[in-house]
């Protein structure tokens, strides 16, 4: 049977859950500007009933406040991790991809290359009106070394992204390690308190956040089990297993976190011909195992960073290896037969038969019509006799596909169009290879015209095997004892955007320059027959891409804003279902000032209903224990 004074015990317990609803209310309110905060709720239940040993059988025994937990659901905060990875990768991605459209971009304040191209042509032009008036031969070299500046600053521009972004992919694996660390801690702490059988809202919060913040740099996945009694599976302890996955890969396992690290690739590591020194791969540093930065999934601003810095529209040397010796691996059927477009970086890294060797050189073998039949790379390891065998007949690539237009594509494309570029001029103002041929071309004082178009500091691009001496010391890649080697550099795959120049001597004397060929030479110093057929090479000869030269700006251009506005549209959409999410998060977590406002009136009557019956229980205790008597 309940006490007499049962009643005040049923009162108290209701005034004393209404304290905790308002209490709770009260740091809902005062958190409503709080990033991350989840508003909580009091969770109330029936006390259990007494048994009273009368016809009603039991009687109520007040109310409980059970806990006070966070009001969250797990279902949208795996969506929104989802899509702010989405949003990460195209937001990172449209900000670099606009940088390099402004590079190419040609407006009235900014010159480009079809001003430029044009200008030049233009001053050729006028030298053919001319050709022995030095002042106009002056303005032609000049705007000839205007064309070749362009392309080195555009250059030099792109290589100064390319360290950008791999200085923020080391800023991006610190942030990593930074919220693996404190993810650990917390998760910790948390479940120190919740085996207490308190409940951890807060640090839960910041746990919560720490994986936001982690969504956008990284695809994300957590796991979260309740830790049970090994003798009572039915028994739980208050703690969980956390675990967080990063790209698929395990990065916070309850209180253990795996840090990552950034590894400098070395000068023989490069994957692409273009590539700057001291490129970074991640690796875990607990063992040193590569970590998956580019994932088939979102893989967020990581995966853009390393999508822009290394991407090479697959165009990297494929081929099937079809010898192989202690030193050399030899492939043929080769993605590309053409030398101009080879994006082979010097020295490199092979991956065959998912082994990884680095080389040091390498040499070619061309067919009658000037196509690469075979390359033969001069490896720093040496393979036994099984490795040799291995490899035969496998699949081999040079550094890593990646199959997006990043700024290794775009060096690329303007190596390409050089070499074609300087290749048709060179061989225009050349002509024959023997000196006292009709067609040699020959400069206003009828010597023999050797290249206008160079590749500086490496080696002087002319069709004359006398300097031979000179091309192996203007190149440390280079070894007498390979009988190939001097294919690399009779041929313009030496010449690249970022060291393309005009011939020195030609700068400084204009005079050099030809416009007329050794059996025209008679026709006097104004004689300008060659200068008709570099006309040519302006628009009507095929150089790049199945176009003529002038349309080199609009084949970049229309590469780099497709791509562009590709970013740009999947970034408007993901943002669009980011605020979806973010408000459907919101409705249930989030902290709303008008229903806090109604649940603090409510609790308010709650507590002074329950005050009310103190009062009243107080006055039947009065008049029962003062009134009554006998």
């Amino acid at each position: 049977m309940s006490s007499t004074f049962f009643g005040l015990t049923i009162a108290y317990s209701g005034l004393n859950t209404a304290q905790a609803q308002i209490n709770t209310t009260a740091n809902n309110i005062s958190n409503v500007n709080t990033i991350g905060y989840s508003r909580q709720v009091v969770n109330t239940v029936a006390s259990s009933a007494l048994r009273c040993y009368q016809s009603w059988g039991t009687t109520g025994t007040g109310v409980e406040a059970q806990s006070v937990t966070q009001h969250r659901d797990a279902y949208y905060d795996e969506k929104y991790w989802n899509n702010s990875s989405a949003l990460g990768f195209y937001e990172k991605k449209q900000y670099y991809m606009n940088q390099i459209e402004n590079y190419y971009s040609e407006t009235v304040s900014n010159t480009g290359f079809s001003t430029i191209y044009a200008k030049m042509f233009n001053a050729m032009s006028t030298m053919q009106g001319s050709p022995g008036d030095m002042t106009v031969r002056k303005q032609f070299v000049s705007t000839a070394k205007q064309l070749t500046d362009y392309f080195n600053q555009l250059s030099t521009k792109l290589d100064e992204l390319q360290s950008a972004i791999n200085d923020e992919i080391k800023t991006a694996v610190d942030d990593i390690n930074s919220v693996s660390e404190k993810v650990s801690i917390l998760t910790k702490q948390i479940n120190v308190i919740e085996q207490g059988g308190g409940h951890a809202n807060e640090l839960r919060d910041q746990r919560a956040n720490l994986i936001d913040k982690l969504s956008k740099i990284v695809d994300v996945r957590v796991d979260e089990r309740e830790v049970r009694n090994s003798a009572d599976p039915d028994m739980k302890t208050g703690a969980t297993y956390y675990t967080v996955y990063i790209n698929g890969q395990v990065l916070v396992d309850t209180y253990e976190h795996n840090s990552l690290a950034v590894k400098s690739r070395e000068l023989e590591e490069l994957h692409n011909q273009s590539d700057i020194d001291g490129l970074y791969d991640i690796v875990w540093e607990k063992d040193g195992n590569t970590f998956n930065a580019t994932p088939s999934g979102n893989g967020g601003e990581l995966k853009a960073m390393f999508e822009v810095r290394d991407g090479n529209n697959k165009e990297n040397m494929q081929g099937q290896v079809v010898e192989a010796s202690a030193k050399t691996i030899t492939i043929a059927y080769t993605n590309t037969t053409k030398i101009n477009e080879l994006n082979l970086p010097p020295r490199g890294q092979l991956e065959t038969n998912s082994t990884k060797y680095t080389y040091d050189d390498f040499s070619f073998n061309t067919n009658e019509d000037g196509e690469i039949e075979s390359v033969t790379f001069y490896l720093n390891e040496t393979l036994n006799v099984l490795e040799q065998k291995n490899v035969l007949s496998k699949p081999l690539q040079v550094g890593e596909s990646v199959a997006y237009m990043g700024i290794p594509y775009y060096h690329n494309q303007m190596n390409l169009f050089l070499r074609n570029f300087c290749e048709a001029f060179n061989n225009i103002e050349i002509g024959s290879e023997d000196d006292t041929s009709p067609d040699r071309g020959v400069d206003r004082n009828g010597d023999p015209m050797n290249a206008f178009f160079i590749a500086k500091d490496r080696i002087d691009l002319q069709v004359e095997h006398q300097m031979r001496d000179d091309y192996k010391s203007a190149t440390i890649y280079s070894d007498e004892d390979k009988e190939d080697d001097t294919k690399k550099f009779e041929s313009y795959y030496l010449l690249t955007a970022k060291n393309v120049s005009i011939a020195k001597k030609t700068d400084k004397d204009a005079a050099l320059f030809a416009t007329t060929t050794l059996g025209n030479y008679t026709d006097g110093i104004d004689a300008a027959h060659l200068i008709e057929e570099l006309q040519k090479l302006q628009s009507k000869v095929e150089l790049f891409r199945g176009s003529g030269g002038d349309s080199f700006l609009q084949c970049m251009y229309s590469d780099v804003t497709v791509d562009t506005q590709e970013c740009k549209i999947f970034t408007a959409n993901f943002n669009n279902i980011q605020t979806a999410i973010s408000d459907q998060r919101i409705s249930i977590a989030g902290v709303d000032e008008d229903e806090e406002a109604l649940d603090l009136m409510k609790f308010q009557n709650a507590y002074n209903l329950a005050s009310k019956c103190i009062s009243v229980f107080s006055e039947i205790y009065d008049r029962l224990i003062l009134n009554t008597g006998v």
